[in-house]
């Protein structure tokens, strides 16, 4: 082998290595970028020191605390359930949605219908804020309803939940297999029994996902919440935004990191359930396929 020939590959070698640990640099540095803000507030919440970055010594007294902060605990039940209604919502409507713009090439409206369900996905939160505000005020003037609280939270959350529920859901409609559709009605089946019995599992993984994204986005909003909320009905993200003003105590550092495990909690079950569906899934394909 000449030398040339031995220099091209010790620097082919290098270069592969150089670019191995170099991407692996990287993704480090981007893991420790994200998470170590993240570590450090769940550390600092076990900090005995009444400041929020000065360590002292170990304690629980925080969560003790936080077990009597009836506002803190109001909030995060408040903001727990306008997520839940709103995941709910947005995953019903975003699947209607999502099913008119694909199986429904051409109706009158569809393009103005289109615009209107991804504008909220582009607008910017506080004109979206703003002008739900003016809206519900002059329907509040005409008919006394709603009123400002859980209900016009829910309204924003779920207009903008829609929009990316819609996305999501979409984008697996459009890579499903016409053709097993098409059996089924060719059985027998009715358009209702179809979607039901044939289209709504398999898209079951996009709506998981869909009501997952849904949920952390109403639970972690401010601008939305901030213009619709009322008298008696401050959410979690408000109440720690009214109080990081007046400088934050170790106690938001508590309920953080309690809402931290309980999503890391969450998001670990759905992941594993939806991973074993999708197993069992390609394991009757299999199945099916060698028997025919």
């Amino acid at each position: 082998m000449s030398a040339a020939a031995v220099t091209r590959r010790s620097r082919a070698w290098f270069d592969q290595r150089f670019a191995s640990r170099f991407g692996r640099g990287w993704l480090a540095a981007g893991f420790v970028f994200l998470y170590l803000p993240i570590v450090s507030l769940v550390v600092y919440s076990f900090n005995d020191s009444p400041l929020p970055s000065i360590w002292n010594r170990f304690t629980l007294k925080w969560y003790v605390a936080l077990v009597s902060d009836r506002e803190m605990l109001a909030g995060l039940g408040l903001s727990l359930q306008v997520a839940f209604l709103t995941a709910c919502g947005s995953v019903v409507l975003g699947t209607l949605a999502a099913f008119a713009l694909v199986k429904y090439r051409r109706f009158t409206g569809r393009t103005l219908f289109s615009g209107m369900v991804n504008a909220p996905l582009v607008m910017p939160e506080v004109i979206v804020g703003l002008s739900l505000l003016l809206f519900l005020v002059s329907v509040q003037r005409l008919f006394g309803f709603p009123e400002r609280g859980m209900m016009t939270i829910w309204l924003g959350h779920l207009l903008l939940g829609m929009a990316y529920a819609t996305v999501i859901i979409q984008a697996r409609l459009i890579d499903l297999n016409p053709s097993l559709e098409e059996a089924a009605m060719d059985l027998g089946a009715r358009p209702a029994q179809v979607f039901m019995l044939v289209t709504l599992p398999m898209i079951a993984q996009s709506l998981a996902s869909a009501w997952l994204l849904t949920f952390t986005l109403s639970l972690d909003d401010v601008v939305l919440s901030a213009f619709l909320s009322g008298p008696g009905a401050t959410t979690m993200p408000l109440v720690i935004f009214s109080r990081a003003r007046l400088g934050l105590n170790p106690s938001v550092n508590a309920m953080a990191t309690v809402i931290i495990a309980l999503v890391a909690i969450g998001t670990i079950t759905a992941s594993y359930l939806i991973a074993r569906a999708e197993r069992e899934r390609q394991r009757a394909i299999a199945q099916a396929q060698r028997g025919g």
